[in-house]
């Protein structure tokens, strides 16, 4: 089995492209999943929603899942991205040419993608989503990522994240790891995925593990963060954003006890 946690392992990589470096993007559109029409459009409903008709800006733009379709409605969309491997197949979606992207680290990076058009401040929207926060694997970087969104709003502006709640109910004691897919395949192959979590440091890491039917296998592991809704609550403070909405998803269904996820919208005064 090869580990292909290690993005040096393909000649194509770019260590500077961070968890998401070519042999990752080239796959990153496959049809399903996060990618169906029936997980994207409600997701895009709402933002284009929330924007309001201003400008909005995606931290984690990726492969312009959701930004690209968001422009494709006449939204002006901008993206941070650190992954130039992950942007660059942005402007082959419809819509995609219309979004501007700047390269860099989301906790940090300022916006420059539209020149003087649109600039930091001048947002209505900010967003973030399928569980990218977790990305950030130290409480101090989460925050600076709720500073550096704020920065980006106007005033009454929103930032949305889109994000799982922690799977911590499913672990008795003594054990740290919780499977989330288990898919055997034809002959042999299939795929397994599991969380293995560090209560302590609220790190994890999400493992994926590939057979082929020939019997080959790929193993990637990808470190995360969680956090609580009431610890993103306070991070949203020591940015000076308040909490304004609360849904279990992006059907804004009520967010409960039993929730697996949350989009949550804060708003700058």
């Amino acid at each position: 089995m090869t580990d292909d946690a290690h993005p040096s392992a393909h000649p194509a990589d770019d260590p500077a492209d961070g968890q998401f470096p070519e042999s990752v993007a080239a796959g990153y559109d496959g049809p399903g999943g996060a990618n169906a029409p029936e997980v994207v459009t409600p997701a895009v409903d709402l933002l284009e929603e929330l924007a309001d008709g201003g400008p909005v800006l995606e931290l984690a733009v990726g492969t312009g899942r959701i930004a690209a379709p968001l422009a494709a409605r006449g939204v002006q969309v901008g993206g941070i991205e650190l992954s130039r491997a992950m942007a660059a197949r942005i402007a082959g979606k419809p819509g995609g040419q219309d979004v501007g992207v700047t390269i860099g680290d989301m906790t940090s990076t300022r916006f420059d993608g539209f020149g003087d058009a649109v600039v930091p401040g001048d947002f209505s929207l900010a967003y973030l989503v399928f569980n990218t926060i977790s990305n950030v694997t130290t409480q101090d970087g989460q925050v600076d990522v709720f500073r550096n969104a704020a920065a980006h709003l106007r005033p009454g502006g929103l930032f949305l994240i889109e994000v799982g709640v922690p799977d911590l109910r499913r672990l008795p004691p003594g054990q740290d790891t919780v499977p989330f897919t288990v898919a055997p395949g034809a002959a042999g192959g299939g795929y397994v995925g599991f969380d293995r979590y560090d209560v302590v440091t609220q790190l994890f890491s999400s493992n994926h593990v590939t057979v082929t039917t020939d019997g080959a296998g790929r193993f990637r592991s990808v470190p995360f963060r969680y956090a609580w809704p009431a610890e993103m609550d306070l991070m949203a403070r020591i940015a000076g954003l308040r909490l304004r909405d609360r849904w279990a998803g992006w059907d804004r269904s009520p967010f409960t006890a039993d929730s697996t996820a949350h989009v949550s919208v804060w708003q700058k005064p």
